[in-house]
């Protein structure tokens, strides 16, 4: 096999090596199998155009037209002209599809299902990402920079994975991109060389020429450096991507085993899209029910319950899930003497509203639903599996209507010590001001009971705070002091920051997200709108269990237990359910009644943004992903401009005028000069030849740049210059040196092509000097950290990578 041969092979190899981490994410993986048949007859149509041969350009664009009409049989054959060619439709349907893809992927947990459009995201990616391996480092001949797209795709599948992709496949992608490195060493002749750059370190002028006996050349040399830095890189990004939890895409997470017992749930943070959907001009309808609940005010449709505060953002924990039992067990901490009603609930929910938690009301005793659900028994949640989610669902719900006294709440016993530890438990980074407005607030309450009620109704009526939808949304510490000092948000700031004060105070505290009851309908039933959604705190009280609050203020209803007129006494009894089923959702849209009229003329009510595909309660995107993202779109819109920003800066610092006067800086001036000379021919199309005196490196300039006259003396005569100071015994000093290298630098444009011009100014060759010092950098600093005593073998291993030879 030919020497480009074996390096296709090679790249075809680390592309699938790397892509091997994304099989934690989609389940089953059979897929991969899908994408390795055909990134190999990609492969083999590269290595067929470069044996005809076919010049690069033509060879890559065979590659893109042949991953077309792969992807169009694979994954749009009804639609394609003759079943092989990709025609309009068939680019239609390959969109819709990858559409599909996306919402599957912002929808599903990991492991997700294969969906067909997330099979298509997956192995168009590994085929984009082939082609930019083969082409870089078979077709160009440049297998170091070949290693960033392999980089991209474990960062990414490390990234969302959140572990899944751990040192296994890690190592797995590395030994591909190793491989790819000492397959494009081996088949390198002796024709590449390192720059010549004068006199450098210790080395003196020597130091820039290739050894001879058949050593390894620097720019091989350089190729191990930069497989080593992309490595390091490698282990850094996974880092600093935004943390994605178990959602591929801030998706809701689902159940993950199957049979009896098994499986966890891991859900992301259901508040991701809320405030750009609270003002959205139509309120969606999402679901209906009928219910023969006495209080329908008071009948919140409950998701999950975010439980975990990091000190950045609310979140659910992760739960083991189990299947659904027939009679859901007694809700935590109820007691006997507490007064309960249990009613009957008959839902429907809309066929666009899909989302994997089913909504239930608090707390539920029994759920009649087809499909396929698990039962995470801490939050007394449904979540779906195996990709099944709330829509067009019809199920039928027994709970229980809970009325404690205001006795009862204040005679509370403490919490169980295990409760307390884990839902009073607040970050260190939480700011003095939390605990300090919590204890003023609540000064003179003399139990849990009513500090409880001294928070809701400060934030409610008496705290001077104002509902706004406007204000930018967030959950983390910073944003809680600011909704103290602002006094303005919307119903998760309320509920995040009401939750934070209850725990410093000693009250285990969760936030649940979730819909209000909804309005009335003509004919009895009740619709439930986007902007219906909602978030609220839940407290916990020994004996009566976890008890709603209602802190927003104009936003749902204000808990009869928590009035200055609570009951102090009630009976048990049980309400028999309505026979009929729910209604169809109805396509009109609904409207909430507690909100004013001038606020729903400006889109400013209630909340949205479920999980799914409709959004829940209401925190935005976290600030955190904002920078990330805004990072993102600086680096691609600044990169391209990088080699001419860093080309500029560079010769303008060697042809700069120094003031030093002393011998050393007479030399160092020369050498910058010559520097710049022959990266400027390098820019040019003439490359470095390390092999060659200064003197003879300028005859070639000369030459091969078809310059005469004045500017082939100026080449001469820097030349000689450099020769002065690096081999004459007291070197005489040069002037006007960088007249002659912008002498030559105009002779070389003038002779070359209008495109070649071009690129010399957008892409100069030389700039790759900037990896080639990253590189040197990073392999100084390993070999310093592979010295340190007491390393052993893993210390050989590190400095064998960074200082590896062929």
């Amino acid at each position: 096999m030919s020497s480009r041969g074996r390096l296709a092979l090679c790249a075809f190899a680390a592309t699938l090596m790397a892509s091997g981490a994304l099989l934690p994410l989609v389940d089953p993986a059979g897929w991969i199998l899908q994408a390795a048949l055909l990134l190999a007859i990609q492969s083999g149509v590269g290595a067929l155009a470069r044996r005809v041969p076919l010049a690069r350009t033509l060879t890559l664009g065979a590659q893109v037209l042949v991953t077309a009409v792969l992807l169009t049989v694979a994954f749009a054959r009804d639609h394609a002209f003759l079943g092989v060619l990709p025609g309009p439709q068939a680019v239609q349907w390959l969109m819709e599809l990858f559409g599909a893809g996306f919402d599957d992927v912002g929808k599903y947990a990991i492991p997700a299902p294969a969906t067909d459009g997330i099979r298509l995201m997956l192995v168009g990616g590994v085929l984009l990402i082939g082609l930019a391996v083969d082409a870089l480092a078979v077709t160009f001949r440049s297998a170091a920079p070949a290693g960033l797209p392999l980089l991209a795709l474990y960062s990414v599948a490390a990234g969302l994975s959140e572990g899944g992709a751990g040192w296994a496949w890690f190592l797995l992608a590395a030994s591909g991109y190793l491989l790819l490195l000492l397959a494009e060493g081996r088949s390198r002749l002796s024709q590449w060389g390192r720059v010549f750059g004068g006199a450098t370190g210790s080395g003196g002028l020597t130091a820039g020429i290739a050894d001879s006996g058949g050593r390894t050349f620097a720019s091989v040399r350089t190729g191990r450096r930069i497989g080593v830095l992309t490595l390091g890189i490698a282990l850094v990004v996974p880092a600093a991507l935004p943390a994605l939890d178990s959602g591929l895409l801030a998706g809701s997470g689902s159940g993950t085993g199957r049979g009896g017992g098994g499986g966890t749930i891991s859900a992301v943070n259901p508040l991701v899209s809320l405030q750009n959907n609270l003002n959205q001009p139509e309120d969606r309808e999402v679901m209906t029910y009928r219910t023969n609940s006495g209080a329908p005010e008071e009948f919140y449709l409950r998701i999950l319950a975010l439980d975990q505060f990091n000190g950045t953002e609310w979140r659910p924990s992760t739960r083991r899930l189990t299947d659904v039992p027939g009679r859901l067990p007694q809700p935590a901490g109820l007691g006997s003497g507490v007064a309960v009603t249990e009613v009957r609930t008959n839902l429907s929910s809309s066929p666009s509203y899909q989302q994997t938690y089913l909504p239930l009301p608090y707390p539920a005793t029994e759920v009649k639903i087809d499909g396929r659900w698990r039962y995470e028994p801490e939050g007394r949640t449904l979540v779906g599996d195996d990709g099944q989610t709330t829509g067009n669902a019809k199920y039928e719900i027994s709970s229980l209507v809970v009325r404690p006294t205001a006795d009862q709440l204040a005679s509370a016993g403490p919490p169980p010590p295990e409760l307390a530890r884990e839902y009073t438990k607040v970050p260190d980074s939480l700011p003095d001001v939390v605990r300090r407005t919590a204890a003023e607030v609540t000064k003179g309450s003399t139990n849990a009971y009513e500090r409880a009620v001294a928070l809701q109704d400060w934030f409610a009526s008496e705290g001077g705070f104002t509902y706004d939808t406007t204000v930018s949304s967030g959950t983390g510490t910073a944003a809680i002091s600011r909704f103290l000092r602002d006094k303005q948000g919307f119903c998760v700031h309320f509920s995040f920051t009401m939750a934070a004060m209850a725990r410093t105070l000693g009250i285990p505290a969760r936030v649940a997200v979730g819909f209000t009851p909804g309005t009335f309908r003509s004919n009895g039933s009740m619709s439930v709108g986007l902007r219906d959604a909602h978030a609220w705190p839940e407290l916990y009280f020994e004996g009566v269990g976890w008890t709603r609050f209602e802190p927003t203020p104009t936003r749902g209803s204000t808990p009869s237990y928590t009035l200055p007129d609570a009951p102090t006494g009630g009976t048990n009894d049980s309400a028999e359910p309505t026979a009929d089923a729910s209604e169809a959702p109805s396509a009109a849209p609904s409207a909430s009644q507690n909100c004013p009229e001038q606020l729903r003329r400006q889109g400013e009510c209630g909340a949205a943004a479920l999980p799914g595909a409709v959004g829940p309660a209401d925190p935005g995107t976290p600030l955190r992903t904002v920078v990330l993202l805004s990072l993102a779109a600086a680096l691609v819109l600044v990169l391209p401009v990088l080699p001419l920003l860093w080309r500029t800066r560079a010769r303008g610092r060697r042809l700069g005028h120094s003031t030093g006067r002393t011998p050393a800086d007479a030399t160092a001036r020369t050498l910058a000069a010559w520097r710049e000379l022959t990266d400027t021919a390098w820019d040019h199309g003439i490359p470095p030849d390390d092999s060659q005196t200064p003197r003879k490196t300028a005859a070639r300039i000369v030459r091969l740049g078809e310059i005469d006259g004045a500017a082939a003396a100026s080449a001469h005569r820097v030349a000689g210059a450099v020769e002065q100071v690096l081999y004459a015994p007291k070197p005489q000093a040069a002037t006007g040196l960088t007249e002659d290298v912008l002498a030559v630098r105009a002779a070389l444009r003038a002779s070359v092509s209008r495109p070649t011009r071009l690129r010399a100014v957008i892409a100069p060759r030389s700039a790759v000097r900037v990896v080639w010092t990253a590189s040197e950098r990073w392999a100084a600093l390993a070999g310093r950290w592979a010295d340190r005593p007491g390393r052993g073998r893993w210390a050989g291993l590190f400095r064998r990578l960074s200082r590896q030879r062929v």
